[in-house]
């Protein structure tokens, strides 16, 4: 568990409401094994802003602020994924949720592997240097 992941929302909405998934398996060692767990402010506003109760938006909140939170000034992360969306459109593929290419920017800006359970990471990865885990 050497190795810094992304954890994409996907997987963590699964491992939030304990779905066995392999990706909310994984996340869980991580977590267990202080390995190190990293966030895009584009994945911490999803999870929060899906939960339902006070009380749990607090216990998660509370619970993600120990995690490291990568940063890119704001214009830099919002040209590069519309330039990752452009490209793929270019190339046919159409992105369902344009946040996902805010997501992988901050991947492939950090050369970071992206752990998720969504199929467009997969699409993005195909035609760019998005790496994910396997």
């Amino acid at each position: 568990m050497s190795e810094p992941l992304i954890f994409d929302t996907s997987v963590w909405v699964d491992f939030l409401n304990k779905n066995e998934t392999p990706e909310a398996r994984l996340l869980e060692e991580y977590i267990a094994a202080d390995g190190e767990v990293l966030l895009t402010p584009t994945i911490l506003q999803e999870i929060l802003q899906g939960i339902r109760t006070d009380s749990t938006y607090i216990d998660v909140s509370e619970t993600l602020s120990y995690f490291r939170l990568l940063e890119l000034p704001a214009y830099e992360a919002a040209v590069g994924a519309a330039d990752l969306y452009r490209s793929l459109r270019k190339r046919g593929v159409t992105i369902r949720k344009s946040n996902d290419c805010l997501i992988a920017y901050y991947a492939i800006w950090f050369s970071t592997p992206l752990v998720h359970s969504d199929c467009d990471f997969g699409k993005i990865a195909h035609y760019s240097e998005l790496e994910v885990w396997k």
